[in-house]
């Protein structure tokens, strides 16, 4: 009988959480389907063991880990056309970002991350709508955010959008973020509801306000050598493994944005949503950013614009 197959997956974030539950369920999938062909390890939060977020990425690369996953923002300075998924105020709602995703817009983060990058992308989780929070002061419109420090995502386009609306932004590392929120080194973050309660930000920032500015998606990337020298049966079940994860996480997520708008009602925050003349101020602040894009992306803005 020969050796397990061993598999072992990471992610950053509790074990509650619903990447971790969808890791869990491909690994209870494959155990189920494959039986003692395969041995599944799973690190829910690396974060756990003194890494930070962004090591996924050189863990999973390097075959540390098989696979793993982490917003594709994370990977523009290394893959540039990834930020066309950045651009703030894409989507309308979440089916029309889930559609981009698992239509042509997905296939060319897809692309261009195998192209560049020692990965096989397998799909994408769900990290949804980004809102804003703060310590400061109610932010009912993009003039209340000007001189606010605000920590934001590695990704050059999420500082323009928010150099765009007048603050200063700080991309930051989860881990590196943590600290200066609670230290309040930083006014104000940008994050989806259920990731501001996960990482209890809401303990520090009383003030968040439904911006909904960008759409996240997290890849899920396995180490390319390792995925290209398996057997073919096992590489689809893995692929297959991981389709059935994305709608249950993304379902989960759904639900998870609920209760975290709960969690933070309930720990006495102030929840603002923005009128539409709010938005359309907001949307209107960051316009230059499109002709900018035009000129970096040219036609792969056609995939965000369809």
């Amino acid at each position: 009988m020969s050796d397990p197959i061993s598999l072992r997956m990471g992610g950053y974030g509790p074990a509650t959480t619903s990447f971790s539950r969808a890791l869990k369920r491909i690994g209870d999938r494959l155990e189920a389907e494959l039986g003692d062909a395969v041995e599944i390890h799973t690190v829910c939060n690396i974060l756990d063991f003194g890494y930070r977020a962004e090591d996924i990425l050189w863990l999973v690369e390097h075959g540390v880990l098989t696979l793993g996953y982490q917003s594709s923002s994370y990977l523009t300075d290394r893959i540039p056309e990834l930020g066309v998924a950045d651009l703030p105020f894409l989507f309308a709602n979440a089916q029309r970002a889930r559609t981009a995703i698992d239509g042509r817009l997905g296939a060319f983060l897809t692309r261009a991350i195998e192209q560049r990058a020692g990965y096989r992308v397998l799909g994408y989780f769900e990290n949804g709508f980004r809102h804003l929070s703060n310590r400061l002061r109610p932010v009912h419109g993009p003039a209340d955010l000007v001189g606010m420090k605000i920590r934001v995502l590695p990704s050059a386009v999420h500082a323009r959008t928010f150099e765009l609306l007048g603050t200063a932004p700080l991309r930051l590392d989860l881990t590196d973020a943590l600290r200066a929120i609670a230290a309040g080194s930083v006014d104000a973050q940008e994050n989806p509801l259920a990731n501001t309660v996960t990482y209890g930000v809401h303990r520090h920032h009383r003030l968040h306000s439904l911006t909904g500015h960008f759409y996240v998606s997290r890849p899920i990337f396995v180490h390319a050598a390792t995925f290209d020298a398996w057997p073919a049966a096992l590489r689809q079940a893995v692929r297959d493994a991981v389709i059935d994860a994305v709608a249950f996480q993304r379902q989960l997520a759904t639900e998870e944005e609920r209760a975290a708008r709960a969690a933070i009602a309930d720990a006495g925050c102030e929840i603002l949503e923005l009128t539409p003349d709010a938005h359309d101020a907001f949307v209107a602040a960051v316009h230059p950013l499109r002709a900018e894009a035009r000129k970096i992306y040219g036609d792969a803005l056609k995939l965000v614009e369809s």
